[in-house]
């Protein structure tokens, strides 16, 4: 076997490479058989073969696109073999130039971009890369061509491009497969002019090609006819002169690739996937109303459910929605009914889990105020009851506990009632109502609250006070009819009912002659009724959610088969796995991110609209923010599997994409 000299850049030992054979159930083709080939820096090396002699297939071992079947393959004495994906993707970002003959220019790009591209994955930063791809430009006589895109550009000029991009990153290699094929004689001759300007340059030059004419423009000659080497014109040649200097190649110790910056990379992954999103207006517009529809589904459904909630609370709140009531009764072993005392009512005052506590006395009571009557219900309590029930007055105000205490007449009327006995006077306090046999002073309207559900309505009524309704109207009374009780707060109602029944049970000699009955309990199960529907509804606008995901999905599969060429291309300059992951990823989570914003403002939007049509409705600030990042996370979630069937693809087969 032959030894590769000291001074080697590139040795092949025994190469083979074969197709087919495997599972996918086609017949093996040997297409390279036992190549042997060294390659100096500095050489200008034609490799000429008719079409299917295996030429191409040998390039693409040279720049690590592909791997051999068998052999070896040593760059500068280190084993290719032996090298992870990323780093053969150093080496074809620092180390190799790709010039193709279909030029594998990405068309949404404009020339400058596609010139930049490979020092986008080597970390350069932005300002050094435009610079840097303008020279190169302007050097092949592409400076006024910066901003236009490959449709724009002839043959010669898209391969210029390519020429100017495979130097971008110093292209000590250069790898030029048929780079004359599509070319006119003009061009094709300028083409080979840069070319060996380039070889005089220190550039190593490997040109494939079936052009004889091309081919003999090299400095070295190799003939290859079904996979195997006829020629060498460098068994009779002598080495290169070194009249120039040759371009180093530092391939990393380790073998390894460095980290290049990935936040660069991010912002151009970034803006790459918003020119797609843009290319393809029509497509991106239907996965977007997926994403915007389910994000704005889940805004409105919580806040119309929390709207509704809050309306139940506010109406059953009235009521207080920390409320017990407690009242006399006979035990149920048998024996009379307790007694509700002041001194009961002072020692569930003391308890820390209570609030207030309001004992009422009310009856039908006949009300007259001058040639007007009407048998009115007559609610007697303390000063206490507009805090209790959460219910402010319209007119006027409310007694005091010193009015209580005095015994004071005073009356304060239900919205219903003051409209009865006063329907012309838009002011009637001050007047004067009898009350069973005596007189009570207006000096109060309460504001309108309608009927608890079975209850009498209470706008119909009039309030009295407590002491001074058991001393006026209900003489006959020795204790409340029930009492009301509010818990310190609705998280401490059922501590209150027990701390109440403990000490009454206490006071009455472990009789149980009372009952107690927690409203706030109806209220909070309610409450949380409408809770539950309205996480259901939620749940239910989130299955659009996951539906626009799935969108998102097969538009990024659509997304990848269309631009396979593209991946392999980025892969061909150096791009890592990590790297187009990342780029498909990006894309995906960007079609998100303007979903997720264009649904929270239509959410928002009709949010407004419900409301201005009367409809309770209630934002949350984490609703919003939750189905955003819901959205955000489905994108990545469902483009996770569309990215990595693009990491994986091969370069080779992905170049020969559509």
């Amino acid at each position: 076997m032959v030894s590769a000299a000291p001074d080697v850049l590139i040795s092949l030992r025994g190469i083979r490479k074969h197709y087919g054979g495997d599972a996918s159930g086609q017949p093996a083709v040997t297409v390279l058989h036992g190549i042997d080939l060294d390659i100096r820096a500095g050489e200008f090396v034609a490799v000429v073969g008719s079409s299917g002699s295996g030429k191409s297939t040998l390039m693409n071992i040279l720049g690590c696109l592909d791997r051999p079947g068998a052999g070896s393959y040593r760059f500068q004495g280190r084993d290719v073999a032996q090298m992870d994906a990323d780093a053969l993707a150093w080496l074809r970002r620092e180390a190799f130039g790709f010039v193709f003959q279909g030029y594998h220019l990405i068309a949404s790009e404009s020339a400058s971009e596609n010139v930049q591209m490979p020092a986008i994955y080597a970390g350069l930063p932005r300002h050094e890369r435009q610079h840097r791809a303008w020279a190169l430009l302007q050097r092949l006589g592409l400076g006024e061509r910066l901003d236009n895109r490959p449709h724009q550009l002839s043959g010669g000029q898209q391969q210029r491009v390519s020429i100017a991009r495979a130097l971008m990153n110093g292209g000590r290699i250069i790898l030029a497969d048929e780079p004359t094929g599509a070319l006119d004689s003009r061009s094709g001759a300028e083409v080979m002019a840069l070319l060996r300007e380039l070889a005089q340059a220190g550039h190593t030059i490997i040109l494939i090609t079936h052009d004889r004419a091309v081919a003999a423009q090299a400095q070295r000659v190799i003939e290859i006819h079904d996979g195997r080497i006829l020629s060498d014109s460098a068994r009779q040649a002598v080495p290169p002169a070194a009249d120039h200097a040759v371009l180093p190649v530092q391939v990393p110790a380790s073998g390894r690739a460095a980290a290049t910056p990935w936040l660069a990379e991010l912002a151009e992954a970034a803006r790459s996937a918003w020119r797609g999103m843009r290319m393809n207006r029509v497509r991106t517009s239907l996965t977007l109303l997926g994403i915007v529809i389910g994000v704005a589904s889940v805004i409105v459904m919580l806040a119309i459910g929390e709207g509704a909630r809050r309306k139940v609370v506010e109406q059953m709140g009235t009521m207080g929605t920390a409320i017990l009531y407690m009242g006399s009764q006979p035990p149920a072993t048998g024996g009379p009914a307790g007694q509700i005392t002041e001194e009961d009512l002072a020692a569930l005052r003391e308890l820390p889990e209570i609030r207030r506590v309001m004992p009422v006395i009310g009856d039908p009571v006949t009300v007259r105020y001058g040639s007007a009557d009407k048998q009115v219900y007559v609610f007697a309590a303390s000063q206490e009851m507009p805090l209790v029930h959460h219910w402010p007055l319209a007119l006027g105000r409310y007694f005091t506990e010193a009015e209580d205490r005095n015994l004071a007449p005073l009356v304060v009327l239900g919205a219903k009632a003051r409209r009865h006995f006063f329907p012309d006077a838009p002011r009637p306090l001050g007047q004067q109502l009898i009350i069973g046999s005596s007189a009570f002073e207006v000096i109060g309207v309460m504001s309108e609250r309608g009927a608890d559900s079975g209850a009498q309505d209470y706008d119909d009524m009039v309030f009295i006070p407590y002491r001074s309704g058991r001393a006026r109207v209900y003489q006959a009374q020795t204790q409340p009819d029930y009492v009301v009780v509010e818990a310190a707060s609705s998280d401490a109602v059922h501590d209150a009912e027990q701390a109440m029944r403990r000490t009454l049970l206490a006071r009455h000699g472990g009789r149980e002659d009372f009952g107690i009955g927690n409203a706030a309990a109806r209220i909070q199960a309610e409450a949380a009724t409408r809770q539950s529907m309205a996480v259901m509804l939620g749940l239910i606008a989130a299955v659009s959610l996951v539906v626009g995901g799935i969108g998102v999905m097969n538009v990024m599969l659509m997304t990848v088969r269309e631009r396979t060429r593209e991946i392999g291309i980025r892969m061909a300059v150096g791009a890592r796995q990590s790297d187009i992951l990342r780029q498909f990823l990006t894309e995906a989570s960007l079609v998100t991110l303007v979903g997720g914003s264009f649904g929270v403002a239509a959410g928002l939007t009709v949010g407004a609209v419900l409301m201005a049509a009367g409809v309770p409705v209630v934002f949350s600030v984490r609703a919003m923010l939750g189905a955003f990042a819901c959205a955000v996370a489905t994108g990545l979630v469902f483009g996770y599997m569309p990215a990595r069937t693009a990491a994986r693809l091969d370069p080779v087969r992905a170049l020969a994409g559509e």
